[in-house]
């Protein structure tokens, strides 16, 4: 039996109803130090690059091109976790918090229009990207002559191919998700 009463207007709800779901609403904005601490990772990430690039820079000039290779992944690998890190706080904040409105015409223009789906797929592209490029320096080690137990190759292809399949598991289940009808 189908419920035809016309739906409740919020005024018409018990007091204690209206004064709880206004106190849950509320509570979202404990959401708010988690992105402040990711901020802080974000700026402790930027310490971890520019330590990296000075050390990496240093030998610049006796580098073999192979080591600047490896040099340009490292750095790139760190940009990856940074976007990642800027992804997930403004996402979030926009998607569980408020919406961001700096009146700032350099606003990124898919902030805003990333929801929870978008935000785990490009979560997900970039670990496999991170997974992509520790798997390439190992290999790019590899061929230099280094010694690199094939247990822990084995173990760097294992998790990589991990994260493809989480990655194309994830992308149908949101293509089946949207479908089906919404319930």
């Amino acid at each position: 039996m189908q419920d035809t009463a016309a739906p409740r207007s919020p005024h018409s709800k018990p007091t204690l109803e209206r004064g709880l779901e206004h106190w849950l609403f509320r509570a979202r904005w404990l959401m708010a130090p988690f992105y402040v601490g990711l901020v802080v990772a974000l700026g402790g990430l930027l310490v971890v690059f520019i330590n990296e690039a000075i050390h990496e820079f240093s030998g610049l000039a006796s580098m073999k091109p192979e080591d600047g290779i490896l040099m340009a992944l490292s750095l790139i690998d760190l940009s990856l976790g940074g976007n990642l890190l800027l992804i997930v706080i403004f996402s979030g904040y926009e998607n569980f918090v408020s919406k961001i409105d700096t009146g700032d015409e350099d606003r990124p223009n898919w902030m805003g229009t990333v929801d929870f789906s978008g935000l785990k797929m490009k979560l997900i592209a970039s670990i496999v990207a991170i997974s992509a490029i520790a798997l390439l320096k190992a290999f790019m080690r590899l061929a230099e002559g280094e010694a690199i137990s094939q247990q822990i190759l084995a173990w760097l292809i294992g998790i990589h191919i991990t994260f493809v399949v989480s990655g194309v598991m994830m992308a149908v289940m949101d293509l089946l998700a949207s479908k089906t009808d919404k319930h």
